[in-house]
C-alpha cells in the first residue's frame, strides 16, 4: 500500500533514509525541523496514517516507532524499472549526465504517485547532500520535471558549465541559490538565466555492498 499524501511519501522517505544511517527512526521533533513545521502534533497525524496504511508499525507506547515498509510483495506493482542514466554530483558540479540504456529495479512505493517513465535514476558522486542522508555511492531517484518549488532538491544543470549538481534550489530575486546539505560547504549564487532544472530528488536507493 502506498502513502495517500506526497507529504506522508516525503516522512516516510525521511524516515527510511535516517534509519539507513543512524540505525533509529527519528523523533517527531527531528522530523518536524526537517519538515519546516512547528507542531509536533502535525507530525504525529502523518505517522499515524502512515500506521493505518501499514507502512509504519508502532513499537512502543511511549510513542516511539520502528518502520516497516512493505516492499516484499511480488505482485505486478512491487517493483518497476527505470533507467540509470549516470553520476550527478553532489559536491563539485560534474560533467552533464549522458543517457544510457542501462535499467535498475525500483520498489514501486518509493514513487509515490509519479509514474516509473516519469522517473530516472543518477549514482550520487561527492559529500554535499550528506545531511539529508544522501551519501557517495547512493543512487538518487529523479522525476523528470523542469519546474521546481523553493526548497526542493533538484538536478541542477549549470548552462554555461554544461555541468549538472544535486542541490536544494532557492530563488533569490534574480539569481538561484544552489544549498548544499554539509555545514562545512557554501551555497552556489548565480544568475537564474545560468541555472536550468532538469529534475527533482524523489527518493533514495542505498546499495547494499
Amino acid at each position: 500500500m502506498l502513502p495517500r499524501t506526497q507529504r506522508q511519501k516525503e516522512i516516510l522517505d525521511y524516515i527510511t533514509r535516517f534509519l539507513e544511517r543512524h540505525g533509529y527512526v527519528p523523533s517527531y521533533a527531528q522530523i518536524a525541523r526537517q519538515f519546516g513545521v512547528k507542531s509536533r502534533a502535525t507530525i504525529a497525524k502523518h505517522i499515524a496514517a502512515l500506521e493505518r496504511r501499514g507502512l509504519l508499525v508502532r513499537e512502543h507506547e511511549d510513542g516511539s516507532f520502528a518502520l516497516n515498509v512493505k516492499v516484499e510483495d511480488k505482485s505486478g506493482d512491487s517493483l518497476c524499472e527505470v533507467k540509470l542514466l549516470g553520476r550527478i554530483a553532489a559536491g563539485a558540479p560534474l560533467e552533464a549526465v549522458m543517457e544510457s540504456d542501462e535499467k535498475i529495479p525500483v520498489p514501486r512505493f518509493l514513487l509515490g504517485r509519479v509514474k516509473p517513465d516519469r522517473v530516472y535514476a543518477l549514482r550520487v558522486k561527492g559529500d554535499s547532500m550528506i545531511d539529508e542522508h544522501i551519501c557517495d555511492g547512493d543512487i538518487a531517484l529523479i522525476e523528470n520535471r523542469t519546474d521546481a518549488r523553493d526548497g526542493e532538491i533538484v538536478v541542477a544543470l549549470l548552462i554555461d558549465e554544461n555541468q549538472a549538481t544535486l542541490k536544494r534550489l532557492y530563488r533569490r530575486g534574480a539569481n538561484i541559490e544552489l544549498q548544499p546539505a554539509n555545514s562545512q560547504l557554501q551555497p552556489l549564487t548565480l544568475p537564474a538565466n545560468q541555472v536550468r532544472v532538469q529534475g527533482i530528488f524523489r527518493g533514495l536507493l542505498r546499495p547494499s555492498n
